[in-house]
């Protein structure tokens, strides 16, 4: 197991770090992006977390003008109405870099750790993923450009759970022992749907002890883009 130490802490080059803002936010009832957490809206905690850690970062978002004021280059989904799969097709396209590491914007508890580690541990493989509880969170990954043409092929059969192109690129899964290792309360993969659970984080946090204590994620209780996936 990598050991902190062995985790270079300098930006990283060769992956372009890709924020997703592309989702309706039909659940929450309005742009859940620029909504304040803990004071800062959700998209520049997103993007200040993924700016530390790597040299490039873009948002792939279908309404740009709300976020002209980031001054980050921005891309529209080559194909709309795709979901996770078309941000992630997207930015495999538009990234300079041979890989990206995709994030959502609205996880207030990116894990800087845990990320540089599974850029670290990449090697080949094509997707570096994790798997907790055998759900795959989608939208917290590296994907290389080598997954382009099994993405095309996928969306050309009409299906659009990310984890259905895994079968035809090399995957290296991160399961919850090793997560657990840099995120022991695995809050990396927490995502805000709903005021309501907006409100439970803010109280949670607003604890001095907040930041320490367990939050249980509840299989499919997190990410719209968690999918369950076998190995």
């Amino acid at each position: 197991m990598t050991a902190k130490s062995e985790i270079p802490d300098q930006k990283i080059h060769g992956v372009t770090a890709v924020v997703l803002a592309g989702g309706r936010s039909s659940r929450y009832g309005e742009n859940k992006a620029l909504v304040t957490f803990q004071g800062v809206p959700l998209i520049e905690r997103a993007l200040h977390t993924m700016d530390s850690i790597f040299h490039r970062v873009v948002l792939i978002t279908n309404t740009p003008d709300a976020y002209a004021y980031l001054r980050v280059p921005m891309f529209e989904d080559l194909i709309k109405g795709l979901g996770p799969l078309g941000g992630i097709y997207t930015g495999l396209q538009v990234i300079p870099d041979p890989a990206g590491f995709f994030v959502a914007c609205d996880m207030p508890f990116l894990n800087p750790l845990l990320i540089r580690y599974m850029v670290a541990i990449r090697n080949d493989f094509d997707v570096v993923i994790p798997r907790v509880s055998g759900w795959v969170e989608a939208l917290h990954g590296l994907y290389t450009k080598n997954c382009s043409q099994s993405i095309r092929e996928l969306i050309a059969s009409g299906t659009y759970q990310v984890f259905r192109f895994f079968q035809a690129v090399s995957v290296r899964f991160v399961d919850d022992g090793e997560v657990r290792q840099w995120d022991p309360d695995l809050k990396s993969f927490l995502n805000i749907n709903t005021p309501d659970e907006l409100k439970r984080l803010q109280e949670t946090t607003a604890d001095p002890a907040g930041d320490h204590a367990p939050v249980h994620v509840r299989p499919g209780s997190g990410p719209e883009s968690r999918e369950m996936a076998g190995s």
